[in-house]
């Protein structure tokens, strides 16, 4: 594999490393909802990216990032952020003097390094990124996710046609960028195909339309030596044809009957997708043969699905840049307060494919809230239970523009939940991930709530040793200085503890009987962040 190279890379190749635990911090005037678990984080996308790890680590099922394009243009307001004035400070005390003399690619690929470190950590194992980038940084690109990622989890490329018209300069009026998709495992990830309600069917019978599909599997990967289940004949009726033109098969030998097993591929024999059980059960109706040009036959599946794989090139006029400016538009009294926003639908595509039943969404480049938006959307309309994670680094877009965009879209198109806005408070564990010696009471008790109920409590709320109620459960901590902290049977009797409970302490002096007799479970007081 080719090795990338740039000024700089040995400051930040483990940089994520060194970045202390922050505590996020609830900001419940901007906040919407009580206890959601969607959370909008304002803050350095670094520092916020390691303040989830100790509760999102191997969670996360889809990234989408919308990072800077780095083109060069001072001019730009957003998506050419890293000659502003929060990275070139980050660049200064990460990269020190050298920073100074680094080119706007140096910058971006120090930028961007130890962020695509933490958003890899954050992913789970079946997870999947999608990065939007443009022709200034997208071959760069590619060699950075092939070195942190590997290039044996590159999914693909998809050329995103946002400017049909094209934007006249350079020489060639570009129409396009580019949205990069890697798997975190290679073979784990399995993209969604997109729905496509218009889709109309080559093919029709008793229950409905359908196109068809060889039931041979084509990948050599599976072939006889590794799954011989998969390897039996079929039989076909060279006499019987359906009103589609497909011939009657059977999993029994008859007079006259022509059989047929996978075809040889590359030295390989090829399996079949089903199994020989599965095979019986669909035989003539979901299963048949079709003649091939030379003459022989081919079984094949019919595929009912109003849904096909996701295409390379988006050309749909629902991906067009306009259309996402639009929707901001409409949302803020018509006021263009966002340049450049990306269109829900593009964003829905990409959720669509990388989310199945539910899971979490993480966006740490969030600008409009575009992904919020587009999750809540979704969650309306399929019932699903999507959560998203989005983070803005700039204060007066977080809140005036990511924040109050998604709290618009919930209260004119009635969605169910809200959002926690969080700001990201000093460090809790350092960065070896140790406890910091003078943490407070309501620091500790936070950390400890988020914990157990990814959300987060208002510290007025606190009444110590009592922390806070969520979902019918009781949470305290007993706290006054690390490792002096006792569960004791006469502590039980003044506590007066609600139940069902969770207590914290550093050692429990209660019987295991007695605690379960109570309704009581009791942890340890995480002094450490065990995540690497």
């Amino acid at each position: 594999m080719a090795s990338l190279n740039w000024i700089g890379k040995e400051a930040v190749v483990n940089h994520d490393k060194e970045v202390s635990f922050k505590l996020l911090e609830k900001v419940p005037s901007v906040s919407i909802g009580k206890e959601s678990k969607n959370l909008i984080i304002h803050g350095d996308n670094l520092e916020a990216l390691k303040a989830l790890i100790p509760f999102y680590k191997n969670k996360i099922k889809c990234v989408y990032i919308d990072p800077p394009y780095n083109t060069g243009n001072e001019n730009w307001v957003y998506n050419d952020k890293v000659n502003s004035p929060k990275i070139r400070d980050w660049l200064g005390k990460v990269v020190g003097i050298a920073g100074e003399d680094l080119t706007r690619h140096d910058k971006w690929l120090c930028m961007m390094y130890p962020r695509l470190k933490l958003l890899r950590d954050l992913l789970n194992d079946e997870g999947v990124i999608f990065i939007s980038i443009d022709d200034n940084e997208q071959s760069i690109l590619k060699l950075l996710l092939d070195e942190i990622f590997g290039e044996a989890n590159f999914i693909g490329q998809i050329t995103v046609v946002g400017n049909p018209r094209g934007r006249d300069y350079g020489g060639i009026a570009r129409m396009h960028d580019y949205v990069l998709v890697y798997s975190k495992i290679a073979g784990k990830t399995e993209l969604n195909n997109l729905n496509d309600p218009n889709k109309v069917f080559p093919y029709e019978d008793k229950k409905g339309g359908f196109e068809i599909r060889e039931l041979r599997n084509r990948n050599i990967a599976f072939h006889i030596g590794n799954r011989p289940n998969l390897y039996y004949p079929f039989y076909v009726n060279p006499k019987k044809l359906d009103k589609n033109g497909f011939f009657e098969i059977d999993l029994e030998k008859h007079a006259g009957w022509v059989e047929i097993v996978p075809k040889e591929s590359q030295g390989y024999k090829t399996v079949w997708r089903w199994g020989k059980p599965r095979s019986l059960t669909f035989l003539n109706t979901e299963i048949v043969a079709k003649k091939m040009m030379d003459g022989g036959y081919q079984i094949i599946e019919k595929y009912r699905e109003k849904s096909r794989m996701a295409r390379s090139v988006w050309w749909d006029k629902d991906d067009n840049t306009e259309k996402g400016t639009l929707e901001v538009k409409n949302l803020f009294g018509g006021k263009k307060v966002f340049n450049f926003p990306k269109p829900m639908e593009m964003i829905r595509k990409i959720i669509e494919m990388g989310t199945d039943d539910g899971g979490i969404v993480l966006d740490s480049f969030a600008g409009s809230g575009t992904t919020g938006h587009a999750v809540l959307d979704m969650n309306k309309e399929d019932g699903k239970n999507r959560n998203f994670i989005l983070i803005e680094m700039e204060n007066e877009i977080a809140k005036k523009i990511t924040a109050e965009r998604v709290k618009r879209a919930i209260k004119k198109y009635n969605y169910k939940d809200g959002f926690e806005y969080c700001e990201l408070a000093k460090p809790l564990f350092n960065e070896k991930g140790q406890i910091n010696e003078n943490c407070s009471y309501g620091e500790l008790a936070s950390y400890v709530y988020f914990t157990e109920t990814q959300t987060n409590i208002d510290k007025k709320n606190i009444k110590v040793p009592f922390i806070g109620e969520s979902h019918g459960t009781s949470y305290y901590l007993l706290y006054t200085g690390k490792n002096k902290n006792d569960l004791t049977r006469s502590t039980l009797t003044k506590l007066k503890i609600k139940t069902p409970a969770v207590i914290y302490a550093d050692r429990c002096l209660v019987d295991e009987e007695n605690l379960i007799t109570k309704g009581i479970i009791f942890k340890q007081i995480p002094y450490e962040v065990k995540v690497y």
